[in-house]
């Protein structure tokens, strides 16, 4: 294990740091929501501020510890990959936790209800039992979409919507209404699934309240004036085109005229990473929460479309810019694409961040907020950070090398200590170099270019 390597990335999802095992419970509750979400490594031995590396003083007799603490403590039982990881002249405890086939785990001591922990960013949220009952129909591989709704019979469904919406690609018959789980059979009786209401229930606010999509358009880069708003509670697949017709509305547009025969428009804002934000919106949102719902809020330097509910299944930022999918919805996402509205699964966010690459826009940033999930696109080119020529000279050292103290840094570049610590400690400001040592006068400290 690369401890370095580690050491250079900041808290997250799957990675935390620990100076010693003396809070335990901490410890406990981030290896219950490593296992529970996306697995991860604590690195034991090693600031959480600053990043320092003090090392574990007796590794072994802190390996026994956690070890029982976990054995006494976790439930189902859990057994994490512990290794002692020698960095220079001290020991750290690495403990490496995978996601978890028997989730939800949970302390002991205090049951399922009230000690289930998920990881959410750099911090473990407690599940509430919504989002533990998800757990569970993750491991069992079932969609909430595609349980039996049994408050209404399969009369319930638009038909007529749904022949519309299928009438430039083929004619559908009653088993297509069940191959596609719209409909499905629950003790001899034909009945929706909980997707084929969310998408063409006729009363289908009734039961799902949330399922639509608020739109507002705002003045400046707050939500302090609202300039246009609309609540979209039509079915789903319309409720998409008119939420990318109120971002029209509100974008700027030209008409490029070129020497053939037709001219064609250019927008200001990337319609295609719109419009495929939006669809992952709905096909991935978490119908079961209550009391929040898709939002498309527009300001004057980005568009943020915010869906109830946290990746699924464990999945990470960096998995899904991967291309790499997994289905919470899986009868709206198998409708969606007979629909032709998704190609194939994770592709979207590739789309995405290409529309946006081809405008000069950055990329889109992806971030679970509490129980929700938000894609901002930036309007505005990013500008290139700006370097002198002593920094320029500085990180092209740092990338060259496996790390510099900052006596060699110096001698290379032929400045003072004193200069280059202080320049250091600037570009570290800016997320350009990071440090890894036994503390500030560790004559042996390296810094790294990120």
């Amino acid at each position: 294990m690369k401890i370095v390597e580690l050491i250079k990335k900041n808290e997250g999802k799957t990675l935390e740091f620990k100076r010693d095992i003396s809070s335990p419970d901490k410890i406990i509750r981030t290896i219950i929501a490593f296992a529970n979400t996306s697995g991860g490594i604590i690195l034991i031995g090693i600031e959480d501020k600053d990043k320092t590396i003090c090392g574990v003083s007796d590794p072994l007799a802190a390996e026994e510890k956690l070890v029982n603490i976990i054995s006494d403590t976790i439930s189902p039982r859990l057994i994490p990959s512990i290794e002692i990881v020698t960095w220079r002249n001290k020991q750290i405890l690495a403990v490496e936790v995978f996601p978890s086939p028997m989730r939800p785990h949970f302390k002991t001591r205090l049951g399922e209800e009230r000690s289930v922990f998920v990881r959410v960013g750099s911090s473990n949220r407690k599940a509430d039992s919504r989002l533990i009952r998800e757990l569970h129909r993750a491991v069992r591989r079932q969609g909430y979409d595609e349980e039996p709704f049994l408050d209404e019979s399969s009369e319930a469904l638009d038909f007529r919507v749904v022949s519309e919406l299928f009438s430039g690609l083929r004619r559908l018959n009653a088993r297509d209404y069940v191959t596609l789980r719209l409909i499905t059979t629950h003790q001899g009786q034909k009945v929706p699934t909980i997707g084929g209401m969310i998408l063409f229930g006729k009363t289908r606010l009734t039961y799902f309240p949330e399922a639509w999509i608020h739109c507002g358009r705002f003045s400046g880069t707050t939500k302090q004036k609202i300039v246009d708003a609309v609540e979209l509670k039509t079915y789903p697949v319309h409720a998409i085109n008119q939420a990318l017709d109120f971002t029209k509305k509100h974008a700027l547009r030209a008409v490029e005229i070129s020497t053939r025969a037709n001219s064609q428009e250019r927008w200001n804002v990337p319609l295609l990473a719109i419009r495929e934000a939006i669809i992952n919106a709905v096909v991935h949102c978490d119908y079961s929460q209550e009391g929040t719902h898709i939002r498309l809020s527009f300001f004057d330097d980005r568009i943020e479309i915010d869906s109830p509910g946290l990746l699924y299944d464990g999945l990470t930022i960096d998995d899904i810019k991967q291309g790499i999918s997994k289905l919470r919805n899986r009868v709206i996402g198998r409708t969606f694409k007979e629909l032709r509205l998704i190609e194939q699964w994770g592709s979207g966010i590739q789309r995405m961040m290409g529309a946006c690459q081809e405008m000069g826009l950055p990329a889109p940033e992806f971030v679970e907020l509490g129980g929700q999930f938000r894609v901002t696109l930036f309007l505005v080119a990013e500008r290139s950070m700006t370097l002198d020529d002593t920094n320029q000279a500085i990180i092209d050292l740092l990338r060259q090398s496996d790390g510099l103290s900052v006596k060699s840094i110096a001698a290379k570049i032929g400045l003072s200590t004193r200069t280059i610590r202080s320049r250091l400690n600037k570009l570290g400001m800016k997320g350009l170099v990071t440090v890894a040592g036994t503390g500030p006068r560790d004559p042996k400290r390296k810094y790294f270019s990120t």
